[in-house]
C-alpha cells in the first residue's frame, strides 16, 4: 500500500488524537497528558522509549530490518497560555491555555509517520527517531532533551513540519538558509528621580526618556543594520508611574530582538548596552540594560532542502512545493537540533480548502483554526522524509 493512501488510512486516527491534544492542552516542559496519550496512541508499535529528567519529552526509536542512516522527525507537545475562542466542538477545556500554534496537530502527524514506518520495518533501511518535545513556547524544550542525551548519538538528518493555518492548503515551503529568527529579551530600567507632575524641573522624569529611547532605538536598527543581515528590535511594553500627578522613579521597558545571524545578534546587544545608558545619561538619570536569549536562528541546511523539496514533488506532485522567498522572524527552538545536525524546518499550509487563505487568522490568535484534513498528508510526508534518506 502507498503511503498516501496509508495515510489516508489513518485520517480518524489522527484527528481523534489531535482533538484529544486539544481539548487538553498543557504549557511549558511538562506535559504529562500529552505524553501518555501519545504513549497510548503508539503502545503497540515496534518502538523503543527514552525520556529524561529534565522534561516529559519522548523519543521513541524505530529500528528498520536493513542497515541505513539515523533520521530524527520532531513534533512539538506543548501549547500557549491564552484562552480559545474558536467555538469548536473538541475546545481547550483548560482556562486560558490553547493550542493555538498547532503542536497538537504536529504530534498527530508525527504519530501517524510512527504508524506508516512502523507498518513498513521489514524493508526499512535505518533508524527512525521520533522526537516529541514539550516547551517550545520559550522553554527551550529542544535544548534540555540534548541536554539530557536524549538525542545522542546524533542523527544524520532531523525534520520538523509545522503548520500555517495562513498559509495555503496542502503546500510544503521552505528555504536553505536561516529560516526563522533568533529572538532575545531585552530589558530596560531607567532610573530618575521622581517628583510632582506639575514641577518637572525639580524631577528627572524617566518617561520622556523611555520614549526617546524608543526613537532612538529605531533610528539605530534603519540606520546602523544592513538590510542584507536584518534585524527586528520592538518595544512592546512600558510600565512606569502609579497615578496621574507623580512623576515615578523608574520606567521599565520590555521588548524582542529578532536577527537571522549570530554576528548581528551579537552586535546589536553591544551596541544597545552602549546606546542606551548613553542616552538616559544625557538627561541625568541611568538605564540598566540586560538581555535574556532565548532560541538561536533557525538554519537550513542546502542538502536537507533539496531532499525535502524532491520527497515533497515526488509523493505529491510539482506544485506541491514553494521555495520561500525570505525568511520568517518568528522563532523556534529546533534550532538546538540543527545547530548540532544537518536538516530543515518546514511549513505547511493548513488554510480551509476555499478559504480566502491571506485572511485566515494565523499562529497565536484565539481563534486559529486548521484544516485537518492536511494531517494524513503531513503523516505521510514525514515518513517519506526518514524512508527515502537511505
Amino acid at each position: 500500500m502507498s503511503l498516501l493512501k496509508a495515510a489516508s488510512a489513518l485520517a480518524p486516527r489522527l484527528t481523534a488524537l489531535r482533538r484529544a491534544i486539544h481539548a487538553e492542552p498543557e504549557l511549558g516542559l511538562h506535559n504529562p497528558k500529552t505524553a501518555q496519550k501519545i504513549r497510548a496512541d503508539l503502545a503497540a508499535l515496534p518502538l523503543t522509549w527514552r525520556e529524561g529528567p529534565s522534561s516529559s519529552g519522548l523519543i521513541a526509536t524505530l529500528q528498520g530490518a536493513h542497515p541505513g542512516p539515523t533520521t530524527l522527525l520532531r513534533g512539538d507537545t506543548d501549547a500557549l497560555p491564552m484562552p480559545e475562542e474558536t467555538g469548536l466542538d473538541f475546545a481547550s477545556k483548560t482556562p486560558g491555555i490553547m493550542h493555538a500554534c498547532g503542536h497538537d496537530s504536529h504530534v498527530a502527524m508525527l504519530a501517524g509517520a510512527a504508524h506508516l514506518l512502523s507498518a513498513r520495518q521489514q524493508s526499512l533501511k535505518g533508524t527512525v527517531q521520533f522526537m516529541f518535545q514539550p516547551g517550545e513556547e520559550g522553554h527551550h524544550g529542544a535544548r534540555h532533551m540534548l541536554n539530557d542525551g536524549l538525542l545522542t548519538p546524533l542523527p544524520e538528518r532531523a525534520y520538523a513540519l509545522h503548520i500555517m493555518p495562513n498559509s495555503k492548503r496542502g503546500i510544503f515551503a521552505a528555504r536553505p538558509g536561516p529560516i526563522m529568527a533568533s529572538a532575545d529579551m531585552l530589558h530596560i530600567t531607567i532610573t530618575g528621580k521622581g517628583g510632582h507632575a506639575s514641577m518637572p524641573q525639580d524631577a528627572i522624569d524617566p518617561l520622556p526618556i523611555a520614549c526617546e529611547i524608543v526613537t532612538a532605538i529605531q533610528t539605530y536598527i534603519t540606520r546602523n543594520v544592513s538590510v542584507f543581515d536584518p534585524a527586528v528590535l520592538t518595544i512592546a511594553k512600558i510600565h512606569s508611574g502609579t497615578t496621574h500627578n507623580v512623576i515615578p522613579d523608574t520606567a521599565h521597558m520590555l521588548g524582542t530582538i529578532r536577527t537571522l545571524s549570530a554576528h548581528r545578534r551579537a552586535q546589536i546587544q553591544t551596541d544597545l548596552a552602549r546606546l542606551i545608558p548613553g542616552i538616559a545619561a544625557a538627561h541625568g538619570a541611568t538605564a540598566n540594560v540586560t538581555f535574556e536569549e532565548g532560541f538561536p536562528v533557525t538554519i537550513n541546511h542546502q542538502s536537507a532542502i533539496t531532499h525535502a523539496r524532491h520527497t515533497a514533488q515526488s509523493l505529491f506532485g510539482e506544485d506541491s512545493w514553494e521555495d520561500l522567498a525570505h525568511p520568517i522572524m518568528a522563532a523556534e527552538d529546533f534550532a538546538y537540533v540543527l545547530e548540532k545536525t544537518p536538516g530543515a524546518m518546514i511549513f505547511l499550509g493548513a488554510a480551509h480548502n476555499g478559504a480566502d487563505w491571506q485572511h485566515c487568522c494565523g499562529l497565536h490568535n484565539t481563534h486559529m483554526i486548521l484544516d485537518e484534513s492536511v494531517m494524513p498528508k503531513g503523516a505521510a510526508y514525514l515518513a517519506a522524509l526518514a524512508e527515502n534518506l537511505a
